[in-house]
C-alpha cells in the first residue's frame, strides 16, 4: 500500500533530524526567526494580510499587564491557526498516573527518606505521554501555584499526535536516549547531559531516535524558570546566557488526517482532532520559546579553603516565588569539579532543610552515596527530614584524614529539584517495587565517635543519683 504524503514528509522531519540543526543563542532574548525569508511582517504584529497569506497568532506566557521585564509572549505566523480543531473530549483510556492538584484524595504525606531504583523500560509500545508518571508534588495547577515531579520511560516515538501542557512548564532531564523534539518554534535535539524547557501551552512531539528512553521532568505552575541572580559572584559564572539554545523556524505543510492534539489540563488528558500538522509556523518572533542547555557548559563555583558550600551555589535555573530568595523550584546540578577544602568534611554535610529535595542521577555516581543511588534512580528528602552521606562515605572520608590533597570528581552528573513547598507522594510511587525499602539502612551503621574523659562525669552523675548509664554534663 502506498504511504500517504504525510508519512513521506514525516520521514524528512520528525523521523530524521539533520546533524547540523541551527539554534538561536541566548536566555530570555527577543528572537525572530523565518523559515522563508520575508515571512515576518515588518512594523507591526498583526497586519490585515500577513506575508504569504499566513495567519498571525500570539501565545502569551504571562498576563498582558505583567511588568515588561517579566512579560513573555511570542507571535506565530502560521499556515492555519491552532484554533482549527474539533472539540476536546476526555482521552480514553484515561491516564491514571498524572497529578496536578495535590491533596489527601490522591497523594500521601510521608516524611520518610525515600529512594527508588531505576525503573525498567516497558516491554509494550509506550510513547512519552503514556510513559510519563507523577512521583510527587504540591499545590495546584488550577490555583497557578505549585510543582509536580514526574519521571518517564518510553520506547516509541509519538505517532500522529502532539502534546500540549496547559498546566505549567516542563523541565525535562533525559537520562537514557536522545529526544528529538519538534515544537511550534522549530526542532531541538536533546541528549542525556542536556535539559530542555517546554513552556506552558506549546505543542510538541517527542521522537526517540535511540529507542528506549528514560528521564525526569519537573513541572512548575504559575511561574517560569529564570537564571538565578549571581550576587557577589559578579557578572559571570554558573549557567551563561549565551549557552541556552532556542530553535529556529521550521514548518511542514501537508495534510494530517486524524491528527490528535493531546492536552494536559488540570492533570487530565483531553483529545482534539484536526486534519493538519500543528507545526506549520513559517516564522515567529518573541521571547516565549522552548530552549535547551548543555549541562557540561556550567561553570561551577566552590569553596577554596574550608567547609562545604551550600548546594544553591550550583543552581542552573530557578522558578521564583513572590518571597525574595525563596524558590518554588530550583534546578541544581552536581557536576565534575575539584574539591580542595582543607581540614574539611568534603562531601555534603548532614542536613535538615526547610526546603524539600528530589534528586536524580544522569550518569556516574554521587559523592554522598557510596552505593545504592544509581543512574536513572531517584531520592526524595522532604522538608525537615534528616539526610546526608551514607555510612561508607562518612567512614572513607574520615579515614583519608586532614592531609587529603586536591581531588577532582569526574564522570558524574547528579541533580536536584528543590522546592519550598512540602511534597505529597503518589501512592504508586510509594508502592512501586522499584522503591528501595532498605534505604534507611545506609545510615544505620553510623556510630558514635564521641570521646572524652568520663571519670569526672561518671563520679558527678553517681553523686547526683543518675544510675541510668547515660552521662550528663
Amino acid at each position: 500500500m502506498e504511504k500517504p504524503a504525510a508519512e513521506v514528509i514525516k520521514g524528512e522531519g520528525w523521523g530524521r533530524f539533520p546533524d547540523d540543526l541551527e539554534y538561536h543563542s541566548g536566555f530570555g532574548n527577543h528572537f525572530e526567526s523565518e523559515a522563508i525569508a520575508g515571512a515576518l511582517p515588518r512594523g507591526q504584529n498583526s497586519p490585515l494580510i500577513c506575508p504569504f497569506g499566513l495567519y498571525a497568532e500570539q501565545i502569551s506566557g504571562t498576563s498582558f499587564t505583567s511588568p515588561r521585564k517579566l512579560n513573555q509572549r511570542s507571535w506565530f505566523y502560521r499556515i492555519k491557526p491552532s484554533v482549527t480543531h474539533e472539540p476536546f473530549w476526555p482521552r480514553e483510556p484515561s491516564h491514571k498516573k498524572l497529578v496536578s492538584e495535590f491533596d489527601g484524595s490522591n497523594t500521601v504525606a510521608n516524611p520518610t527518606q525515600l529512594r527508588w531504583k531505576p525503573v525498567d523500560i516497558p516491554d509494550s509500545p509506550t510513547d512519552f505521554i503514556d510513559g510519563l508518571y507523577t512521583i510527587c508534588g504540591a499545590g495546584s495547577s488550577f490555583l497557578r501555584h505549585g510543582f509536580a515531579i514526574h519521571m518517564y520511560t518510553a520506547n516509541k516515538s509519538m505517532d500522529n499526535c502532539a502534546f500540549c501542557n496547559a498546566d505549567g512548564d516542563f523541565l525535562v532531564v533525559p537520562q537514557q536516549g536522545r529526544l528529538w523534539i519538534t515544537t511550534e518554534c522549530g526542532r531541538l535535539q536533546v541528549s542525556p547531559g542536556e535539559i530542555v524547557v517546554l513552556p506552558q501551552g506549546f505543542r510538541f512531539v517527542v521522537d526517540l531516535p535511540d529507542g528506549p528512553s528514560r528521564g525526569y521532568v519537573a513541572e512548575v505552575f504559575g511561574t517560569h524558570f529564570q537564571l538565578p541572580d549571581l550576587g557577589p559572584i559578579g557578572a559571570n559564572g554558573l549557567a551563561a546566557s549565551r549557552d541556552f539554545l532556542a530553535p529556529t523556524a521550521w514548518f511542514e505543510d501537508c495534510p494530517r488526517p486524524g491528527f490528535t492534539i493531546i492536552q494536559k489540563f488540570g492533570g487530565e488528558l483531553f483529545n482534539a482532532r484536526q486534519d493538519f500538522s500543528p507545526f506549520n509556523v513559517v516564522a515567529w518572533h518573541g521571547n516565549y520559546v522552548p530552549y535547551k542547555y548543555d549541562l557540561s557548559k556550567f561553570c561551577p563555583y566552590n569553596t577554596v579553603l574550608i567547609d562545604h558550600g551550600d548546594p544553591s551555589i550550583n543552581t542552573v535555573l530557578t522558578a521564583p516565588t513572590d518571597k525574595l530568595g525563596v524558590a518554588l523550584l530550583d534546578f541544581v546540578i552536581f557536576p565534575p569539579r575539584w574539591l580542595v577544602a582543607e581540614h574539611t568534611f568534603r562531601p555534603p554535610y548532614y542536613h535538615r532543610n526547610c526546603m524539600s529535595e528530589f534528586m536524580g542521577l544522569i550518569y556516574g555516581g554521587y559523592e554522598a552515596k557510596a552505593d545504592g543511588f544509581l543512574p536513572g534512580g531517584a531520592s526524595l528528602h522532604s522538608c525537615m527530614t534528616p539526610h546526608g552521606p551514607d555510612t561508607k562515605t562518612y567512614e572513607a572520608t574520615v579515614a583519608r584524614g586532614n592531609e587529603a590533597g586536591p581531588h577532582k570528581i569526574t564522570d558524574t552528573m547528579a541533580f536536584m529539584f528543590e522546592s519550598c513547598l512540602m511534597p505529597r507522594t503518589c501512592p504508586w510511587a510509594l508502592d512501586s517495587h522499584f522503591r528501595d525499602l532498605d534505604y534507611y539502612r545506609c545510615w544505620i551503621g553510623l556510630k558514635s565517635h564521641f570521646s572524652h574523659d568520663k571519670t569526672d562525669v561518671k563520679s558527678n552523675d553517681l553523686q547526683n543519683g543518675n544510675k541510668s548509664g547515660c552521662f550528663e554534663h
